[in-house]
């Protein structure tokens, strides 16, 4: 059924770097949380009054954030409580992750409060908002999202049962499943689809997460009762049901596919997600940043020119994606799912979380002189500020996996894999060296440092507890600029490296060290319906223009060199990755988008040939 699986979460350690020093402000982050102010809905609902003290609201405003969560989690909001589930999610991941005994008694506090709530509601409900909203929601009820609200708090139940051991947390999860199974007992096929019309979240991913689990059939019953029909039909037809339409209430439903397929193993349920990825980005396309959306819903195929605006790429889309392509990957073992991890992950989960205060930029838009818009501590809580905590706790998801026979590297991520193979103990650690240019330049003597590195060096020891025989999967990615070089143990490797394939070394692997050289180089990324609209690329790292205007440049767009040049190179520590204009008549500089904080900036330029 699968080609590969991932590493367990305790298998992955980071190391420094990047994606290490999110993961810490994530961290710091959801540990910074209260967890009187995380139940607080969840106490209304149950009667148990409000955590704190409210403070003076008057004239707008909301106090100091520190006595109640607001924004969304506001009481009076219709999905308030949402956010809970996604924390549970994050706290339960970074301590499978990292062992973090700090928040797994945090954690465990809340599932017991939990439970308290679930036993003063009468031993069913559980849920941050009342179950009459379920009985209210319909196409033409102006009740927002019920079940968006409620699979949150089932998906945290779930998580800290698969992920933290919690077996009170499926046990909650279990009785408020006895609720549902009797609430959509009574409700007609039509009654049911209608409810489904109104955002459903993950609800069907629970339910065969919650199978998965128990094997109980009243899974079985929910799966099917959940099945979005509406959705999946005409997809399995070939047809277009994404066009226009909020693109984030049907990634989730996607999801429960894809989980339902691994569950119960029916190949209808994997048709219906790969018939998605087909129509959502084979057959659509995506903005140079690997993400779509505008105001949230799908743009019409290959038609962006007019798409590009102060709401694009909703960070909740790209989290979802990313899963999407896991789950994909994971199947077939096509690279191009971990191309599109990777272009996703620097153009669009780093490039929404603020580099210092890790807050989240619900939208990234791509309009002239943008500006992006971060989230606070406890006003907002928005539905992206749930990915954000996700998404951060989870980079050591995508890196590696394994089958049988292989282990992969599907991204280059500083970090430390350890793992088994015929009953040894392998370690595998990958550092990157971003000093090295490549050896292969003709004006480098060596593989020395002379000027910017026109290349990623990645370097990977391997070390076993004895001489363990096993394949090595490297990935090549999509953006190397020509062919990647590998050696091991100092060994140059003969094969051809083709981008967007894997290097595969089959060997008797001990104490090994591996090399691999990607070369890089700048691209542009055109609008399909304006092609003389571009953007510019160092590698996968979409490039900001420092502009708070379109300005019209003046080039060869088929040579982007000759329009940016390297500015504000440093000959010592980390090298800078800013660019200037060439030969405009009007300089302006370039620096990597995820580096961008509060200065306006610009990613599409049009481009005229000179004369």
């Amino acid at each position: 059924m699968q080609a590969f699986r991932p590493l367990s979460p305790g298998a992955v350690t980071l190391l420094p770097g990047v994606f290490h020093q999110r993961s810490n402000l994530n961290r710091a982050y959801v540990a910074s949380l209260r967890s009187d102010n995380l139940l607080q809905n969840y106490y209304f609902e149950a009667g148990l009054g409000p955590p704190g003290k409210l403070r003076n609201t008057t004239h707008g405003d909301p106090g100091t954030g520190d006595d109640l969560h607001w924004g969304w989690e506001t009481s009076t909001s219709l999905v308030r409580g949402h956010f809970l589930g996604h924390w549970l999610s994050a706290a339960a991941r970074i301590y499978a992750s990292t062992g973090d005994a700090e928040l797994k008694v945090k954690a465990d506090f809340i599932v017991s409060e939990l439970n308290r709530c679930q036993e003063k509601n009468g031993g069913g409900w559980v849920g941050s908002i009342p179950e009459k909203y379920l009985f209210w929601s319909s196409p033409d009820d102006k009740h927002w999202a019920p079940h968006y609200v409620l699979h949150k708090t089932l998906m945290g139940l779930y998580d800290m049962y698969a992920l933290a051991g919690s077996a009170l947390a499926l046990e909650i999860a279990d009785k408020l499943s006895d609720w549902f199974h009797r609430w959509t007992e009574q409700l007609s096929r039509e009654q049911m689809d209608d409810k489904l019309d109104v955002e459903t979240g993950g609800m069907l991913e629970v339910w065969a997460n919650l199978y998965g689990a128990t094997g109980e059939r009243k899974y079985l019953d929910l799966i099917e009762r959940y099945t979005r029909s509406r959705l999946f039909d005409p997809l399995l037809a070939g047809g277009d049901p994404l066009t226009n339409r909020h693109a984030n209430t049907t990634i989730p439903e996607v999801h429960g596919a894809a989980r339902a397929y691994e569950v119960t193993g029916d190949e209808c349920w994997r048709a219906i997600a790969m018939a998605y990825w087909e129509c959502a980005v084979t057959n659509r396309g995506t903005f140079c940043t690997g993400g779509q959306t505008s105001r949230e819903a799908w743009t019409p195929p290959f038609e962006f020119a007019a798409r590009r605006g102060e709401k694009n790429q909703e960070h909740c889309v790209v989290y979802n994606m990313i899963r999407l392509a896991d789950y994909l990957f994971r199947w077939t073992g096509d690279v191009q799912y971990a191309d599109y991890i990777e272009r996703n992950l620097h153009n669009g989960i780093l490039a929404q979380q603020h580099p210092r205060t890790g807050m989240i930029s619900y939208f990234l838009p791509l309009e002239a002189g943008a500006t992006k818009t971060w989230g606070s501590p406890t006003y907002d809580f928005w539905c992206c500020h749930g990915t954000l905590v996700q998404a951060h706790a989870a980079h050591n998801a995508w890196i590696y996996y394994e089958n049988d026979e292989s282990i992969a590297i599907c991204q280059y991520t500083p970090s430390v894999a350890k793992t088994q193979r015929n009953g040894s103990w392998v370690a595998i650690e990958q550092t990157l060296d971003l000093q090295t240019a490549a050896a292969s330049d003709d004006n480098s003597s060596h593989a020395g440092t002379t000027h910017r590195p026109t290349n990623w060096a990645v370097d990977v020891s391997v070390s076993c507890e004895r001489p363990v025989e096993f394949t090595l999967k490297l990935r090549l990615p999509w953006w190397t600029s020509r062919a990647a070089t590998v050696s091991v143990n100092g060994e140059p490797l003969p094969e051809e490296m083709v981008p967007s394939s894997f290097c595969t070394i089959s060997r008797t692997w001990h104490n090994d060290t591996i090399r691999v050289e990607l070369p890089k180089s700048l691209t542009v990324s055109e609008i399909p319906d304006e092609p003389n609209m571009v953007a510019f690329l160092d590698g996968p790292v979409v490039l900001a223009g420092l502009s708070s205007e379109e300005r019209m440049l003046i080039g060869d767009p088929g040579d982007p060199s000759s329009l940016l040049v390297p500015d504000n190179e440093m000959p010592w520590a980390m090298r800078q990755q800013g660019y200037r204009t060439k030969g405009q008549r009007r300089a302006l500089r370039f620096r990597p988008l995820n580096e961008i904080v509060d200065e306006p900036y610009t990613v599409y330029f049009p481009v005229r040939p000179g004369g």
